[in-house]
């Protein structure tokens, strides 16, 4: 799975072979979830508070890349890397 972030030891990727709707994937210290890109909420898993706030954060932040990134991953395309936060 393409890593399209990484900050503060927490991992955001995306697979080419995604289904809607649109979403990226979250590691941190053995914690796994899937945020929705449109409404910035975590669909499954969970994570740590403080890291699902930052992860959110950084979703609103970079939306419009993230839906960019999840065309390109429909097309089967290179997904460009996306600012951390910091």
């Amino acid at each position: 799975m393409p890593e399209i972030s990484l900050f503060y030891g927490i991992r955001i990727t995306m697979n080419w072979d995604e289904h809607n709707p649109p979403h990226f994937h979250v590691q941190y210290a053995g914690h796994n979830a899937t945020v929705l890109i449109q409404e910035s909420i975590i669909d499954k898993g969970y994570l740590p508070n403080k890291q699902l706030k930052l992860v959110l954060a950084w979703c609103e932040i970079h939306k419009e890349e993230l839906m960019q990134n999840w065309e390109l991953a429909k097309d089967g395309k290179p997904l460009n890397e996306i600012q951390p936060l910091v």
